[in-house]
């Protein structure tokens, strides 16, 4: 296998304006793509810098389910941070716990599409 990594994860939104406003000014992701394609709109975020990007699915696209989506993670250098951020924003967090290979916490997006957030544990 000479696989390097995922192009994208396919997140299913009910509305791609309303998405696409949380995932930037939320979750502070940055647009990669915003195209009209035959099928629909391609839309795209993610982190700066990220190899792996979200494609954010209206619908139409694919046939996908908004708020199918479970266990995304994201990694984080400050977990603490970015849910104080979130709970600001009134998104609803659940933790940081601590783990044995990390603090984490989880929240969901506008559509219930389910992440999670990790400041991964040093030498783990």
């Amino acid at each position: 296998m000479n696989i390097t990594h995922a192009s994208f994860v396919t997140v299913p939104v009910s509305d791609q304006d309303r998405a696409l406003r949380f995932y930037t000014d939320v979750l502070g992701f940055e647009v990669t793509a915003d195209r009209d394609m035959p099928q629909g709109r391609w839309l795209q975020v993610a982190p700066a810098g990220a190899q792996t990007v979200f494609t954010l699915s209206g619908p139409g696209m694919g046939g996908f389910e908004p708020g199918s989506v479970r266990g995304i993670m994201l990694v984080t250098t400050d977990v603490d941070a970015d849910c104080a951020r979130l709970a600001q924003a009134g998104v609803s967090v659940q933790g940081p716990d601590d783990l044995p290979w990390g603090r984490m916490a989880s929240f969901s997006d506008l559509d219930g599409n389910g992440l999670m957030l990790l400041t991964e544990k040093e030498g783990f």
